[in-house]
């Protein structure tokens, strides 16, 4: 686990904090981190500072770097240009040859330089992509790359690279909208003759729609997800497939994960994130839970019984408040559809309903037996008008086990409601 922290001002402490509670929960542990300590200390690359500037100093007296003087304003000039006349935006190179004079008069005038590097002409960066396959890179289309920003901290790709190097990473797996970051990276590497990890670069997720994951799309961090009731499971298990060919298709447990996961399976193709398949993972997830289990998830006190029962009818803990309602509570208005069926039976129906109850109390089979002698009803005809005058809902778990858990006079105040309205 590495903090990659090196912009002040958009890596706050507490965005690392919610970083590792987050990886925490979604069950991802690391051997080595700021937490934990390692052999590669310190994990947080605002505080390698020290060794970027020996890099830095190894990478001048090789000759292979230089300070640029050119402002925003310059640059943005430069791209227009370029873009007038047909090019490529690069770096021009304007400053890559200054002599210390011209050097000592830009620094006189206030102007503090960036570190660039100086990519060599006639070149070629060549890789094998896990992904994309074997790569091949032109240096005169790169341009020469800022290393060290204005201020003397190091620029976010060098730390990425030379740390992924120094720290034993074997696989940078990332977006593709980093594989025109790779060449400069390799470059860097080879002028410091650190060892090159292997790349690979997987499509980027978007939403169901096809565009770029957003806000439109409903939840965008894990915390959201984890506010919203879904299980560190289903996460996983639905991130484990997206943009993954794994030789399994079904649900996995964390810990059986990495038996199943090939770089090489990984896809190129841009993988949709639809909350349907989520939804889909959540209730394999929630099928091997205990019923202690998602009582926990729900974060109620409810009996084994009525845990039991709904457990196939909630997807997130908002699903249960219904139910929850129903067993004990006040039912919501009866849409047009439950409504329909209410009218449709008739008040004397009800009234029927009410006698039988009294007999049968919270027997279902009992009750319906004697419902059935009474008016002649059965199948649908019978069961659909008691079910919704009971639970408010035409669906749903099974009624017996509902009409028991509710108190007498719950069931026979609902019956009670349609037989009065005529």
């Amino acid at each position: 686990m590495r903090i990659e922290d090196t912009d002040v001002e958009r890596s706050q402490l507490r965005f690392r904090d919610e970083l590792m509670i987050d990886l925490g929960w979604l069950g991802l542990d690391w051997d080595e981190g700021p937490d934990v300590g390692g052999p590669s200390a310190p994990y947080s690359q605002s505080e390698r500072g020290a060794f970027y500037q020996e890099l830095f100093a190894r990478l001048e007296r090789g000759h292979r770097v230089y300070p640029c003087y050119c402002t925003a304003q310059d640059l943005e000039l430069s791209r227009k240009l370029q873009r007038m006349s047909g090019k490529p935006p690069r770096y021009a190179g304007t400053c890559r040859n200054l002599g210390p004079a011209q050097r000592e008069e830009r620094e006189a005038l206030g102007l503090k330089p960036t570190l660039r590097f100086a990519v060599p002409a006639d070149a070629s960066v060549e890789f094998i992509d896990v992904v994309h396959g074997p790569q091949k890179f032109a240096s005169s289309d790169i341009g020469d790359f800022i290393i060290r920003r204005e201020d003397g901290t190091a620029a976010f790709f060098f730390c990425n690279a030379v740390d992924d190097s120094v720290m034993g990473v074997t696989h940078v797996l990332r977006g593709d909208d980093h594989l025109t970051n790779t060449p400069r990276q390799l470059l860097l590497l080879d002028a410091l003759q650190l060892r090159r990890p292997g790349y690979g670069h997987v499509g980027l997720l978007v939403g169901a729609d096809g565009a770029p994951l957003s806000k439109r799309h409903g939840s965008t961090s894990v915390q959201e997800f984890r506010e919203r009731g879904f299980l560190s499971a289903a996460v996983l298990n639905h991130l484990f497939h997206l943009g993954h060919s794994s030789d399994v298709d079904g649900w996995l447990t964390a810990s059986d994960m990495p038996a199943h996961f090939r770089p090489e399976h990984l896809g190129a193709a841009s993988a949709r994130f639809d909350e349907s398949q989520l939804m889909h993972w959540q209730k394999e997830t929630l099928q091997r839970m205990s019923a202690a289990e998602i009582r926990t998830w729900l974060g109620s006190d409810d009996s084994t019984e009525f845990v039991e029962l709904v457990r196939h009818n909630v997807v997130l803990p908002a699903d249960a408040a219904p139910w929850a309602a129903v067993v004990r509570g006040e039912l919501p208005p009866l849409g047009p559809a439950e409504q329909q069926v209410i009218a449709a039976a008739g008040p004397a129906f009800f009234s029927a309903a009410i006698d039988a109850l009294d007999q049968s109390g919270a027997d279902l089979k009992q009750l319906t037996k004697i419902l059935k002698e009474r008016t002649g009803r059965k199948g649908a005809d019978l069961f659909m008008p008691l079910r919704v005058a009971l639970t408010g809902q035409s669906h749903g778990p099974e009624l017996a086990p509902l009409l028991q858990l509710m108190t007498p006079g719950t069931a026979r105040r609902r019956l009670e409601s349609h037989a009065k309205n005529p």
